[in-house]
Protein backbone atom coordinates (compact mmCIF):
# COMPACT_ATOMS: atom_id res chain seq x y z
CA UNK A 1 0.00 0.00 0.00
CA UNK A 2 1.40 3.36 -0.95
CA UNK A 3 0.34 6.99 -1.26
CA UNK A 4 1.20 8.95 -4.38
CA UNK A 5 0.67 12.58 -5.27
CA UNK A 6 -1.73 13.32 -8.12
CA UNK A 7 -3.02 16.32 -10.05
CA UNK A 8 -6.63 17.30 -9.30
CA UNK A 9 -9.05 17.38 -12.22
CA UNK A 10 -10.08 20.83 -13.42
CA UNK A 11 -13.41 21.67 -11.80
CA UNK A 12 -13.15 18.71 -9.42
CA UNK A 13 -15.30 20.40 -6.79
CA UNK A 14 -18.25 20.97 -9.12
CA UNK A 15 -17.79 17.46 -10.48
CA UNK A 16 -18.09 15.65 -7.16
CA UNK A 17 -20.99 17.85 -6.06
CA UNK A 18 -22.85 16.87 -9.24
CA UNK A 19 -22.26 13.23 -8.30
CA UNK A 20 -23.93 13.66 -4.92
CA UNK A 21 -20.91 14.57 -2.78
CA UNK A 22 -22.38 17.92 -1.77
CA UNK A 23 -19.95 18.19 1.16
CA UNK A 24 -16.54 18.34 -0.61
CA UNK A 25 -15.19 20.83 1.93
CA UNK A 26 -15.11 20.83 5.72
CA UNK A 27 -14.30 23.58 8.23
CA UNK A 28 -10.58 23.78 8.91
CA UNK A 29 -9.26 22.60 12.26
CA UNK A 30 -8.25 26.13 13.29
CA UNK A 31 -11.71 27.46 12.44
CA UNK A 32 -10.35 29.78 9.75
CA UNK A 33 -11.97 28.95 6.45
CA UNK A 34 -12.39 25.54 4.84
CA UNK A 35 -10.26 22.59 3.83
CA UNK A 36 -10.78 19.79 1.36
CA UNK A 37 -12.70 16.76 2.59
CA UNK A 38 -12.65 15.16 -0.85
CA UNK A 39 -8.90 15.16 -1.51
CA UNK A 40 -7.67 14.17 -4.96
CA UNK A 41 -4.24 15.75 -4.75
CA UNK A 42 -3.15 12.26 -3.71
CA UNK A 43 -4.38 8.70 -4.03
CA UNK A 44 -3.63 5.37 -2.41
CA UNK A 45 -2.49 2.36 -4.41
CA UNK A 46 -3.25 -1.18 -3.26
CA UNK A 47 -1.89 -4.42 -4.66
CA UNK A 48 -4.20 -7.26 -5.68
CA UNK A 49 -2.83 -9.36 -2.83
CA UNK A 50 -3.60 -6.59 -0.35
CA UNK A 51 -7.17 -6.35 -1.62
CA UNK A 52 -7.56 -10.13 -1.36
CA UNK A 53 -6.36 -9.91 2.24
CA UNK A 54 -8.74 -7.08 3.10
CA UNK A 55 -11.68 -8.90 1.51
CA UNK A 56 -10.91 -12.05 3.49
CA UNK A 57 -10.50 -10.14 6.76
CA UNK A 58 -13.70 -8.14 6.23
CA UNK A 59 -15.88 -11.19 5.67
CA UNK A 60 -14.16 -13.21 8.41
CA UNK A 61 -14.49 -10.50 11.03
CA UNK A 62 -18.09 -9.77 10.08
CA UNK A 63 -18.90 -13.42 10.82
CA UNK A 64 -17.07 -13.09 14.13
CA UNK A 65 -19.06 -9.94 14.93
CA UNK A 66 -22.33 -11.80 14.45
CA UNK A 67 -21.17 -14.33 17.05
CA UNK A 68 -20.06 -11.50 19.34
CA UNK A 69 -23.49 -9.89 18.95
CA UNK A 70 -25.08 -12.95 20.51
CA UNK A 71 -22.72 -12.53 23.48
CA UNK A 72 -23.53 -8.82 23.82
CA UNK A 73 -27.29 -9.43 23.68
CA UNK A 74 -26.91 -11.77 26.66
CA UNK A 75 -26.06 -8.79 28.89
CA UNK A 76 -22.71 -10.30 29.85
CA UNK A 77 -21.05 -6.87 29.45
CA UNK A 78 -23.83 -4.86 31.07
CA UNK A 79 -26.50 -2.67 29.50
CA UNK A 80 -24.08 -0.97 27.04
CA UNK A 81 -25.55 2.43 27.89
CA UNK A 82 -28.96 1.39 26.53
CA UNK A 83 -32.35 1.75 28.28
CA UNK A 84 -33.99 -1.09 30.22
CA UNK A 85 -35.33 -3.82 27.96
CA UNK A 86 -33.19 -2.82 25.00
CA UNK A 87 -30.84 -5.80 25.11
CA UNK A 88 -33.73 -8.24 25.44
CA UNK A 89 -35.35 -6.61 22.41
CA UNK A 90 -32.04 -6.85 20.56
CA UNK A 91 -31.86 -10.54 21.42
CA UNK A 92 -35.38 -11.10 20.07
CA UNK A 93 -34.38 -9.26 16.90
CA UNK A 94 -31.18 -11.30 16.60
CA UNK A 95 -33.00 -14.62 17.02
CA UNK A 96 -35.54 -13.64 14.36
CA UNK A 97 -32.67 -13.18 11.86
CA UNK A 98 -34.27 -10.26 9.97
CA UNK A 99 -32.66 -8.93 6.78
CA UNK A 100 -29.81 -6.44 7.05
CA UNK A 101 -28.03 -4.34 4.47
CA UNK A 102 -24.55 -3.04 5.10
CA UNK A 103 -21.78 -1.93 7.45
CA UNK A 104 -18.28 -0.44 7.50
CA UNK A 105 -15.21 -1.61 9.38
CA UNK A 106 -12.42 0.81 10.24
CA UNK A 107 -9.19 -1.14 9.85
CA UNK A 108 -5.58 -0.46 10.71
CA UNK A 109 -3.68 -1.63 7.62
CA UNK A 110 -0.69 -0.51 5.58
CA UNK A 111 0.45 -3.69 3.84
CA UNK A 112 3.89 -3.53 5.42
CA UNK A 113 5.80 -6.52 6.79
CA UNK A 114 2.87 -8.84 6.02
CA UNK A 115 1.11 -7.46 9.10
CA UNK A 116 -2.58 -8.45 9.15
CA UNK A 117 -5.33 -5.84 9.21
CA UNK A 118 -6.61 -4.98 12.69
CA UNK A 119 -10.18 -3.97 13.55
CA UNK A 120 -10.41 -0.53 15.13
CA UNK A 121 -14.21 -0.45 15.18
CA UNK A 122 -17.35 -1.38 13.26
CA UNK A 123 -20.36 0.75 12.34
CA UNK A 124 -23.04 -1.67 11.23
CA UNK A 125 -26.03 0.57 12.00
CA UNK A 126 -25.57 4.00 10.42
CA UNK A 127 -22.34 4.03 8.39
CA UNK A 128 -21.69 7.02 6.15
CA UNK A 129 -18.89 7.69 3.68
CA UNK A 130 -20.87 5.75 1.11
CA UNK A 131 -21.34 8.36 -1.61
CA UNK A 132 -17.62 9.07 -1.76
CA UNK A 133 -16.62 5.39 -1.62
CA UNK A 134 -19.15 4.01 -4.08
CA UNK A 135 -19.73 6.88 -6.49
CA UNK A 136 -17.23 9.75 -6.38
CA UNK A 137 -14.02 7.70 -6.29
CA UNK A 138 -15.33 5.39 -9.03
CA UNK A 139 -15.94 8.31 -11.40
CA UNK A 140 -12.60 9.82 -10.37
CA UNK A 141 -10.87 6.66 -11.57
CA UNK A 142 -12.82 6.67 -14.84
CA UNK A 143 -11.64 10.23 -15.44
CA UNK A 144 -7.98 9.84 -14.50
CA UNK A 145 -7.04 6.19 -15.15
CA UNK A 146 -9.91 4.10 -16.58
CA UNK A 147 -7.46 1.35 -17.52
CA UNK A 148 -6.81 0.61 -13.83
CA UNK A 149 -8.85 -1.37 -11.31
CA UNK A 150 -10.44 -0.29 -8.04
CA UNK A 151 -11.71 -2.30 -5.09
CA UNK A 152 -15.29 -1.15 -5.44
CA UNK A 153 -18.33 -3.32 -6.04
CA UNK A 154 -20.49 -1.31 -3.66
CA UNK A 155 -23.12 -0.26 -6.15
CA UNK A 156 -23.69 -3.71 -7.61
CA UNK A 157 -23.71 -5.32 -4.16
CA UNK A 158 -26.20 -2.78 -2.80
CA UNK A 159 -28.61 -3.19 -5.71
CA UNK A 160 -28.44 -6.97 -5.36
CA UNK A 161 -28.92 -6.75 -1.58
CA UNK A 162 -32.01 -4.56 -1.97
CA UNK A 163 -33.35 -7.01 -4.53
CA UNK A 164 -32.82 -9.87 -2.10
CA UNK A 165 -34.61 -8.02 0.72
CA UNK A 166 -37.56 -7.32 -1.57
CA UNK A 167 -37.81 -10.98 -2.53
CA UNK A 168 -37.40 -12.17 1.04
CA UNK A 169 -40.03 -9.87 2.54
CA UNK A 170 -42.47 -10.03 -0.34
CA UNK A 171 -43.01 -6.28 0.12
CA UNK A 172 -42.69 -3.60 -2.52
CA UNK A 173 -42.78 -0.16 -0.85
CA UNK A 174 -39.73 1.13 1.00
CA UNK A 175 -39.51 4.28 3.12
CA UNK A 176 -36.06 5.75 3.81
CA UNK A 177 -35.48 8.39 6.49
CA UNK A 178 -32.61 10.75 7.25
CA UNK A 179 -32.22 13.31 10.02
CA UNK A 180 -33.43 16.68 8.79
CA UNK A 181 -31.43 18.50 11.46
CA UNK A 182 -28.16 17.39 9.83
CA UNK A 183 -27.25 20.32 7.58
CA UNK A 184 -24.12 19.24 5.68
CA UNK A 185 -26.20 17.15 3.30
CA UNK A 186 -24.18 14.01 4.01
CA UNK A 187 -27.00 12.02 5.58
CA UNK A 188 -29.62 13.15 3.07
CA UNK A 189 -27.37 12.24 0.13
CA UNK A 190 -26.37 8.91 1.70
CA UNK A 191 -30.02 7.96 2.04
CA UNK A 192 -30.74 9.35 -1.41
CA UNK A 193 -28.06 7.13 -2.89
CA UNK A 194 -29.38 4.07 -1.07
CA UNK A 195 -32.83 4.98 -2.39
CA UNK A 196 -31.44 5.04 -5.93
CA UNK A 197 -29.98 1.55 -5.41
CA UNK A 198 -33.34 0.34 -4.09
CA UNK A 199 -35.15 1.86 -7.07
CA UNK A 200 -32.86 -0.09 -9.37
CA UNK A 201 -33.74 -3.24 -7.41
CA UNK A 202 -37.45 -2.79 -8.10
CA UNK A 203 -38.70 -1.07 -4.94
CA UNK A 204 -41.20 1.77 -4.92
CA UNK A 205 -39.50 4.26 -2.63
CA UNK A 206 -40.28 7.32 -0.54
CA UNK A 207 -37.65 9.45 1.21
CA UNK A 208 -38.49 11.61 4.20
CA UNK A 209 -36.96 13.08 7.32
CA UNK A 210 -36.93 11.19 10.60
CA UNK A 211 -38.75 14.18 12.09
CA UNK A 212 -41.59 13.59 9.60
CA UNK A 213 -42.28 10.01 10.69
CA UNK A 214 -45.70 9.73 12.27
CA UNK A 215 -47.46 7.26 14.55
CA UNK A 216 -51.07 6.17 14.13
CA UNK A 217 -52.30 4.99 17.55
CA UNK A 218 -55.46 3.49 16.07
CA UNK A 219 -53.57 0.91 14.02
CA UNK A 220 -50.36 0.99 16.11
CA UNK A 221 -48.20 1.62 13.05
CA UNK A 222 -45.69 4.17 11.79
CA UNK A 223 -46.96 6.35 8.97
CA UNK A 224 -45.35 8.44 6.25
CA UNK A 225 -45.99 11.86 4.74
CA UNK A 226 -49.38 10.91 3.29
CA UNK A 227 -50.45 8.93 6.36
CA UNK A 228 -49.49 5.77 4.49
CA UNK A 229 -48.57 2.82 6.71
CA UNK A 230 -44.84 2.02 6.68
CA UNK A 231 -44.02 -1.65 6.16
CA UNK A 232 -40.27 -1.35 5.53
CA UNK A 233 -38.19 1.50 6.95
CA UNK A 234 -34.52 2.26 6.41
CA UNK A 235 -33.44 4.91 8.91
CA UNK A 236 -30.05 6.60 9.02
CA UNK A 237 -30.56 7.35 12.69
CA UNK A 238 -28.76 5.43 15.45
CA UNK A 239 -30.70 2.85 17.41
CA UNK A 240 -28.99 3.97 20.64
CA UNK A 241 -30.70 7.35 20.19
CA UNK A 242 -34.02 5.92 19.00
CA UNK A 243 -34.36 3.70 22.05
CA UNK A 244 -34.25 6.62 24.50
CA UNK A 245 -37.05 8.49 22.68
CA UNK A 246 -40.83 8.03 22.47
CA UNK A 247 -40.10 6.88 18.93
CA UNK A 248 -38.24 3.95 20.49
CA UNK A 249 -41.20 2.69 22.52
CA UNK A 250 -43.29 2.57 19.37
CA UNK A 251 -40.43 0.90 17.50
CA UNK A 252 -40.22 -1.84 20.12
CA UNK A 253 -43.97 -2.43 19.93
CA UNK A 254 -43.81 -2.89 16.15
CA UNK A 255 -40.84 -5.20 16.65
CA UNK A 256 -42.90 -7.46 18.90
CA UNK A 257 -45.74 -7.48 16.37
CA UNK A 258 -43.41 -7.96 13.42
CA UNK A 259 -45.32 -5.10 11.82
CA UNK A 260 -42.33 -3.11 10.54
CA UNK A 261 -39.21 -4.39 8.83
CA UNK A 262 -36.36 -2.24 10.17
CA UNK A 263 -33.15 -1.59 8.29
CA UNK A 264 -30.85 -1.84 9.93
CA UNK A 265 -32.45 -4.36 12.32
CA UNK A 266 -32.48 -3.60 16.03
CA UNK A 267 -29.88 -6.22 16.96
CA UNK A 268 -27.27 -4.21 15.08
CA UNK A 269 -27.34 -1.66 17.91
CA UNK A 270 -24.77 -3.86 19.65
CA UNK A 271 -22.46 -3.94 16.62
CA UNK A 272 -22.11 -0.16 16.58
CA UNK A 273 -21.36 -0.10 20.30
CA UNK A 274 -17.67 0.00 21.21
CA UNK A 275 -18.35 -2.85 23.66
CA UNK A 276 -18.23 -4.99 20.53
CA UNK A 277 -14.43 -4.68 20.67
CA UNK A 278 -14.44 -6.29 24.12
CA UNK A 279 -16.89 -8.99 23.09
CA UNK A 280 -14.74 -9.86 20.07
CA UNK A 281 -11.63 -10.18 22.22
CA UNK A 282 -13.46 -12.36 24.74
CA UNK A 283 -14.99 -14.59 22.07
CA UNK A 284 -11.83 -14.79 19.94
CA UNK A 285 -8.90 -14.07 22.30
CA UNK A 286 -5.58 -13.51 20.56
CA UNK A 287 -7.07 -13.41 17.06
CA UNK A 288 -4.65 -11.84 14.58
CA UNK A 289 -7.21 -9.32 13.29
CA UNK A 290 -8.18 -8.04 16.73
CA UNK A 291 -6.66 -5.76 19.35
CA UNK A 292 -6.99 -6.47 23.09
CA UNK A 293 -9.92 -4.59 24.62
CA UNK A 294 -11.57 -4.37 28.04
CA UNK A 295 -14.57 -2.70 29.67
CA UNK A 296 -14.19 0.32 31.90
CA UNK A 297 -10.47 0.03 32.74
CA UNK A 298 -7.16 -0.69 30.94
CA UNK A 299 -6.87 -4.17 32.51
CA UNK A 300 -3.08 -4.22 32.38
CA UNK A 301 -2.61 -2.37 29.09
CA UNK A 302 0.18 0.20 29.38
CA UNK A 303 -0.70 1.89 26.07
CA UNK A 304 -4.36 2.28 25.25
CA UNK A 305 -7.13 4.17 23.49
CA UNK A 306 -10.19 4.97 25.60
CA UNK A 307 -13.40 5.07 23.55
CA UNK A 308 -16.95 6.02 24.62
CA UNK A 309 -19.47 3.26 23.95
CA UNK A 310 -21.60 5.43 21.66
CA UNK A 311 -18.88 7.75 20.36
CA UNK A 312 -18.64 8.94 16.76
CA UNK A 313 -16.10 10.77 14.61
CA UNK A 314 -13.38 10.52 17.24
CA UNK A 315 -15.33 12.43 19.90
CA UNK A 316 -14.15 11.95 23.52
CA UNK A 317 -11.39 9.54 22.56
CA UNK A 318 -8.40 9.53 24.89
CA UNK A 319 -5.00 8.15 23.85
CA UNK A 320 -2.24 7.20 26.28
CA UNK A 321 1.05 5.83 24.97
CA UNK A 322 4.80 6.33 25.37
CA UNK A 323 4.92 8.92 22.61
CA UNK A 324 1.40 10.35 22.63
CA UNK A 325 -1.09 11.78 25.11
CA UNK A 326 -4.31 13.08 23.62
CA UNK A 327 -7.86 13.87 24.76
CA UNK A 328 -10.53 14.66 22.16
CA UNK A 329 -13.47 16.93 23.03
CA UNK A 330 -17.08 15.87 22.64
CA UNK A 331 -20.35 15.06 24.35
CA UNK A 332 -20.10 11.29 24.80
CA UNK A 333 -18.95 9.21 27.74
CA UNK A 334 -21.78 9.09 30.27
CA UNK A 335 -22.75 5.73 28.77
CA UNK A 336 -19.35 4.24 29.64
CA UNK A 337 -16.02 3.51 27.96
CA UNK A 338 -13.93 0.68 26.59
CA UNK A 339 -10.15 0.51 26.45
CA UNK A 340 -8.45 -0.84 23.33
CA UNK A 341 -4.77 -1.59 22.89
CA UNK A 342 -3.02 1.39 21.31
CA UNK A 343 -1.47 0.80 17.92
CA UNK A 344 0.29 3.41 15.81
CA UNK A 345 -1.65 4.33 12.72
CA UNK A 346 -0.01 3.92 9.30
CA UNK A 347 1.87 7.11 8.48
CA UNK A 348 2.37 8.20 4.88
CA UNK A 349 4.52 11.35 5.03
CA UNK A 350 2.55 12.67 8.00
CA UNK A 351 -0.82 11.43 6.78
CA UNK A 352 -2.39 8.87 9.13
CA UNK A 353 -4.63 6.56 7.12
CA UNK A 354 -7.59 4.36 8.07
CA UNK A 355 -9.09 1.83 5.67
CA UNK A 356 -12.88 1.85 5.77
CA UNK A 357 -13.83 -1.61 4.53
CA UNK A 358 -17.43 -2.06 3.42
CA UNK A 359 -19.56 -5.17 3.73
CA UNK A 360 -22.92 -5.60 2.00
CA UNK A 361 -25.18 -8.56 2.76
CA UNK A 362 -22.22 -10.42 4.24
CA UNK A 363 -19.92 -9.81 1.25
CA UNK A 364 -16.86 -7.55 1.15
CA UNK A 365 -17.69 -4.73 -1.25
CA UNK A 366 -14.86 -2.20 -1.39
CA UNK A 367 -13.11 0.45 0.64
CA UNK A 368 -12.80 4.14 1.30
CA UNK A 369 -9.59 5.52 2.77
CA UNK A 370 -9.61 8.50 5.11
CA UNK A 371 -6.49 10.23 6.34
CA UNK A 372 -5.80 12.79 9.00
CA UNK A 373 -2.97 14.95 10.30
CA UNK A 374 -4.03 13.77 13.76
CA UNK A 375 -3.59 10.27 15.20
CA UNK A 376 -7.40 10.20 15.63
CA UNK A 377 -9.63 10.09 12.56
CA UNK A 378 -12.17 12.83 13.26
CA UNK A 379 -14.32 15.49 11.58
CA UNK A 380 -11.25 17.01 9.92
CA UNK A 381 -10.17 13.84 8.11
CA UNK A 382 -9.84 13.75 4.32
CA UNK A 383 -11.29 11.15 1.97
CA UNK A 384 -8.61 10.09 -0.51
CA UNK A 385 -9.50 7.90 -3.52
CA UNK A 386 -7.63 4.70 -4.35
CA UNK A 387 -6.93 2.27 -7.15
CA UNK A 388 -5.38 -1.16 -7.54
CA UNK A 389 -2.02 -1.50 -9.27
CA UNK A 390 -3.48 -3.71 -11.98
CA UNK A 391 -5.66 -3.50 -15.09
CA UNK A 392 -9.40 -3.05 -14.91
CA UNK A 393 -11.32 -6.28 -15.52
CA UNK A 394 -13.50 -6.71 -18.57
CA UNK A 395 -17.27 -6.43 -18.04
CA UNK A 396 -17.46 -10.22 -18.37
CA UNK A 397 -14.73 -10.75 -15.77
CA UNK A 398 -16.38 -8.30 -13.38
CA UNK A 399 -19.78 -9.98 -13.76
CA UNK A 400 -18.26 -13.41 -13.12
CA UNK A 401 -16.40 -12.14 -10.07
CA UNK A 402 -19.54 -10.55 -8.60
CA UNK A 403 -21.43 -13.80 -9.13
CA UNK A 404 -18.90 -15.86 -7.14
Amino acid sequence: MKRIRTTPRPGWRETVVSQGLVYPMTPSRNGLGEQEYWFERACYVLSSDEVDHLETVTERVHTMCVEAARYLCSGELGDLGLPPGALEAARVSFDAAPPSLYGRFDLRFDGRDDAPAKVLEYNADTPTGLVEASVAQWYWLQDVAPELDQWNSLHERLVEAWRGIRQRTGLGVLHLAHLGAEKSGEEEMTVGYLRDCADQAGWSTCQLQVEQLGWNPDVQRFIGLDDDVIDVLFKLYPWEDVLWEDFGAHALSTLEQGATVWLEPLWKVVLSNKALLVALWRCFPGHENLLPASMGEPNGMTEWVKKPLHGREGDNIEVSSRDLSLVQPGEYGEEGFVYQQYVRMPDFEGNKAVVGSWIVDGKAAGCGIRESDSPVTDYYARFVPHHIDGPAPSPQQRAAWLAE
